[in-house]
């Protein structure tokens, strides 16, 4: 399984961001994918979370109404959309997956990793 995060960059805050997770070396139809964050000097930490097979969600409750999480089956790829964002949100975003169609909250309930995107919201 290779998970290939992009997206991530300088934002003020308020402002939006979308990454992109480009997901290859399996049938995702029965996995969970999500977003998993991790602050300096901070523990990971969930953020979102989506079922492939009918794309239910879950999310954080500090990014509730602000991000989405989103899937394109044509594309292999999971996206978050986050909007009003502030400098809170700053951290690395990882992309992960578990190949179990149950959602799941916590980060370490994931074991597919890919590389992170690093964010950073100015204030």
């Amino acid at each position: 399984v290779q998970l290939q995060a992009s997206g991530g960059g300088l934002v003020q805050a308020g402002g939006s961001l979308r990454l992109s997770c480009a997901a290859s070396g399996r049938t995702f139809s029965s996995w969970t994918m999500a977003w998993i964050r991790q602050a300096p000097g901070k523990e990971r930490e969930f953020v979102a979370a989506i079922r492939w097979s009918d794309g239910r969600t879950a999310y954080e409750d500090s990014v509730k109404g602000r991000f989405t999480i989103s899937r394109d089956s044509a594309r292999n790829t999971v996206y978050l959309q986050m909007s009003y964002l502030n400098p809170e949100d700053t951290a690395v975003y990882y992309c992960a997956a578990r190949p179990y169609p149950v959602i799941l909250i916590t980060a370490s309930s994931y074991g597919y990793w890919g590389q992170g995107t690093e964010v950073t919201v100015s204030s």
